[in-house]
């Protein structure tokens, strides 16, 4: 079958996201358009920018991506290639970490840190709201109530318009829900770790948009001759694309947020959308437990 990815998001299902509106449910994850280690700068900006602005061509109206990547690079990039922002089209940031090298990530969540790395977000998206903050990682050395409500005040002093988390439990989700309303939640989830099934659940029947990193790993299931494999052979796809399709068929709340630093691959990724599994799903759904 044919996976043209021209418009392919117009005919793909959409979430309408709490504090925030409506999104297509197939994003774009602005990690890879740095550089190695998620560390400095791309091997080349300006293929990077190329890439951002092929996606919100191709239909893309959520991104995500968080100050730390790169650190400050992606938001940067995002801001020399799409600013001014067409409208619809809604950018979601993260603060919690800091940086100290290439794959290290070190949680920190002082409200005067959060505060401080909002405000610079703000200025390198070179936007006056932000349209989504979420909380990358809850600091154990902090007082979780703190950092929710710092993110509370942001949101009430008109600084952000929604509020998400990521990497929670549901009783995380829960105590934050005291503070704000969550929009979003951002765990790992994949067909081969599933281990957030239960916030995924709470998240469908509490309506919060579930964003899964790391959409596209597969593991074995992807080697050749696995279940994966196989299934991406008789669709005429790729393993992505089908590990992305089974995703959004997963569950209504489910956001993927594929990310490349590639035209064709962001090109291959948009295309899952039009891809359909039938029986695929169930076959995938049982070989991934």
């Amino acid at each position: 079958m044919s996976h043209n990815s021209t418009n392919q998001l117009e005919l793909s299902a959409t979430i309408d996201l709490k504090d925030l509106g409506t999104v297509h449910r197939l994003g774009f994850g602005a990690m890879r358009i740095v550089g190695d280690g998620v560390w400095g700068e791309p091997k080349d900006r300006e293929t990077a920018r190329t890439v951002l602005r092929r996606a919100v061509e191709l239909g893309v109206d959520f991104i995500d991506t968080a100050d730390s990547y790169g650190p400050n690079i992606s938001e940067e990039i995002i801001a020399e290639a799409l600013h001014p922002y067409k409208e619809g089209l809604k950018i979601a940031t993260k603060v919690g970490f800091t940086r100290t090298g290439p794959n290290k990530w070190i949680p920190v969540g002082r409200p005067e840190y959060l505060r401080q790395q909002t405000e610079l977000s703000l200025r390198k998206l070179k936007v006056d709201t932000l349209d989504l903050l979420q909380l990358h990682r809850i600091d154990p050395k902090v007082d979780a109530e703190e950092q929710f409500g710092v993110l509370r005040e942001l949101q009430d002093e008109g600084k952000v318009r929604a509020l998400g988390l990521s990497q929670v439990s549901v009783e995380q989700l829960e105590a934050a829900g005291k503070h704000f309303t969550v929009s979003t939640v951002q765990n790992r989830y994949n067909l081969t770790d599933r281990s957030s099934e239960d916030v995924l659940r709470y998240s469908e029947e509490n309506g919060i948009g579930f964003i899964p990193w790391a959409p596209i790993s597969a593991g074995e299931l992807a080697q050749p001759g696995g279940p994966l494999d196989e299934a991406a052979k008789r669709l005429g796809a790729t393993t992505s694309q089908v590990a992305l399709a089974w995703l959004l068929r997963r569950s209504p709340v489910m956001m993927p947020i594929p990310g490349t630093g590639s035209v064709q691959h962001l090109e291959e990724n948009i295309a899952a959308a039009g891809i359909t599994l039938d029986d695929t799903y169930a076959e995938l759904e049982a070989a991934g437990k």
